[in-house]
């Protein structure tokens, strides 16, 4: 029989700690259209080529960063759950966004999935907080989830063939949209089903973006129903490209023999079975598949230049062997954001599990017939009619009521659901997940008007008060409460009583919507009251700085410094790190110095302000000393995928290579 049962996972790990107090006001960089080959543009399938860069994000909003992680690991239980039968154990992470740890193959003893060590946060997820291993489901828009480290709703539900399965299910709050995850092991089957959906509750069309990343070690081959593919690397250029050589006779199917990083979204022919499988030298390894709705398979490598190497390294502990990622999406590429209509969902079926080809021909020469090998031996373990039946048997169970929760994720989904009425068969938001960092709204929803925390203040646990009473104080200081920034909760705003709190939120929500000098008139109408003033100038600072005012920003970011200081500290080292970082910009050292020295030492030890140290000595014309950070030695827990800033200071510092250790940079040098 299949049991789905509790468990835990001891691992080193570095606590993820707490969220980026700020409202993720910044404009996101390089989420416009790709650069496209104009002699390969002609090619472009007409979908593919309405949808590249349709839709970007703006912000991150209403979503926090998640950057609060360092990198002193020590010995950590993970709740899991596992499902199992006689020939797999499959070990899921409800916590971290659901992630499956593992994929062990019974028989032969097999782990079919690269398994991290270590769980070591990275800043590679839209919002911060991301780590590297097994299988993660990846929704929202193009990147990891911000879901990647956060807790999802788990409960048992009853499966297909009248065995349990898993469903996981939250509310995605980028797209504000509802999905699931249903996992499930029949109890004669060497393969991991895996049903998905994606609903859209409301009454206008939504872009949507999933795509499912598999971690496989490195050493193998990967392959996939495809003679050409697109290639989209860290200079952000799209060509198309053969498959499997590329045109310096590379085979690119072998995630070693790629110097860069980069990806490759196979162009599967419409018809074809969609699939992908990474086989190692003996012909084993693990096969993906599924339903023909999730249409997209793409391989992504880190290559065996410098860079690659060192966010390997970056990612785990030292010794581990390397990995790449073979995925699967509802897009040909990454770069689209197909669109559910009012009202509509998208659904399909994947399978996971393990595959066994002739080695001879998976590593031969002739890639058709390579590809054909793995295809035969793919109808043979799991045919492509069985996939298809299974999808429909678990329709006919998707709606169905989950159990108990075996872990609970956010109360977002139950505060939309309250707000909007929506009826979700199969994943329910009940009111009684709604928590501290919704009760304001839900108050907002009763009454038509925000609680009064002082100037927009987080409230205190427990803070929205009962008819009749006064509102507790908030400590000076203390950051604003999250904004949902949906059309609902911005009409709500926009008629509430116009004190400084619902300017603020006001502001943030019509910031999210594109609207930045609406935004800007709400929170300087809300600035003329403020009893603490530091929120509104914080959101006008940055206004200033995305319209490229660097002097009156600069300003701003120092008076809403000056304001906050003295109050909660985790807001005044996220002010704080701004704050340098735009004085710097503007050229204003002195002020840069006055505000780093005021934070508290624990603080200014962290890399991040190491490196803006080592930036401030550079401008005050010390660079013997900024040398010398460097020296010392320092890390940038949250520096991001592709950064270059090491790079760039070190060059300002030293006419010498970069030192191994900040040897971050994705593209090659000089491009």
């Amino acid at each position: 029989m299949t049991t789905v049962r509790r468990a835990v996972l001891t691992l080193p790990a570095a606590p993820l700690g707490p969220d980026n107090p700020l409202p993720a006001l910044h404009r996101l960089d390089g989420a416009g259209t790709p650069a496209v080959d104009e002699r390969d543009r002609a090619a472009l399938p007409r979908d593919m080529a309405r949808g590249l860069g349709h839709a970007p994000l703006r912000t991150l909003l209403p979503t926090r960063m998640r950057d609060g992680y360092g990198r002193d690991r020590t010995p950590t239980t993970l709740d899991t759950v596992e499902i199992e039968n006689e020939y797999l154990r499959v070990t899921v992470l409800p916590g971290l966004g659901g992630r499956i740890h593992s994929l062990h193959h019974k028989p032969t003893g097999r782990e079919l999935l690269y398994r991290n060590p270590v769980l070591q946060p990275a800043a590679f997820a839209l919002n911060g907080a991301w780590f590297s291993g097994g299988i993660e489901w990846n929704i929202g828009a193009r990147g990891h989830t911000t879901l990647s480290c956060a807790p999802l709703h788990a409960a048992v539900v009853a499966a297909p063939d009248g065995g349990e399965m898993l469903r996981l299910w939250e509310w995605e709050r980028l797209r504000d949209l509802p999905f699931q995850v249903d996992l499930w092991l029949p109890a004669d089957a060497a393969h991991l089903r895996v049903g998905v959906r994606i609903r859209n509750p409301h009454e206008r069309a939504v872009p949507c973006y999933w795509w499912s990343n598999t971690a496989v070690p490195e050493d193998r081959r990967v392959l996939a129903p495809a003679d050409t593919a697109w290639h989209f690397g860290y200079t952000r250029a799209l060509r198309r490209v053969p498959v499997p050589c590329s045109e310096d006779g590379t085979d690119r199917t072998y995630p070693l023999r790629s110097t860069h990083a980069g990806d490759w979204f196979y162009a599967l022919p419409d018809g074809r079975r969609r699939w992908i499988a990474a086989l190692d030298e003996n012909g084993e390894g693990l096969v993906q598949t599924s339903t023909d709705g999730l249409l997209g398979r793409k391989l992504f490598v880190w290559g065996t230049g410098p860079g690659g190497r060192r966010w390997q390294e970056w990612l785990t502990e030292p010794g581990t062997p390397g990995y790449a990622e073979i995925q699967a999406g509802l897009a040909r590429t990454q770069l689209e954001h197909p669109v559910i209509e009012a009202g509509e969902e998208v659904s399909w079926l994947e399978v996971y599990g393990p595959l066994s080809a002739d080695p001879a021909t998976v590593h031969g020469a002739d890639w058709a017939a390579a590809r054909a090998g793995v295809e035969t031996a793919l109808a043979e373990a799991l045919p492509r009619a069985e996939v298809d039946t299974a999808y429909e048997r678990w329709r006919t169970a998707a709606d169905t009521e989950p159990g108990p929760l075996l872990a609970a994720g956010s109360g977002w989904g139950a505060l939309e659901v309250l707000c909007g009425g929506y009826e979700l068969p199969g994943t329910p938001f009940p009111d009684s997940l709604i928590g501290e960092e919704q009760r304001p709204w839900a108050h907002l929803l009763r009454t038509g008007a925000l609680p009064a925390p002082e100037s927009g203040a987080a409230p205190v646990p427990g803070a929205v008060p009962p008819p009749g009473t006064a509102p507790e104080p908030a400590p000076h200081g203390r950051a604003p409460w999250p904004t949902p920034v949906s059309d609902a909760w911005r009409d709500m705003l926009e008629t509430a009583p116009a004190d400084p709190v619902t300017e603020y939120h006001l502001g943030v929500a019509q910031r999210a919507a594109g609207d930045l000098a609406q935004a800007v008139r709400s929170w300087e109408r809300g600035l003329k009251n403020a009893a603490e003033r530091w929120p509104l100038l914080y959101c006008l600072a940055v206004a200033d700085r995305e319209d490229g005012h660097r002097e009156r920003a600069a300003d701003r970011y120092a008076e809403a410094f000056e304001a906050q200081y003295g109050g909660d500290p985790l807001v005044t080292a996220a002010l704080g790190r701004e704050t340098v970082t735009v004085l710097l910009g503007a050229n204003r050292p002195a002020e840069a110095r006055g505000v780093l020295s005021r934070l508290p030492e624990e603080v200014r030890a962290r890399g991040a302000f190491r490196y803006l140290e080592a930036r401030l000595l550079l401008a005050e014309g010390r660079p013997a000393e900024a040398r010398a950070v460097f020296d010392a030695g320092f890390e940038v827990a949250d520096l991001r995928e592709g950064a270059e800033e090491l790079g760039e200071l070190w060059s300002r510092i030293a006419d010498e290579p970069l030192p191994a250790a900040y040897e971050f940079r994705m593209r090659p040098v000089g491009e």
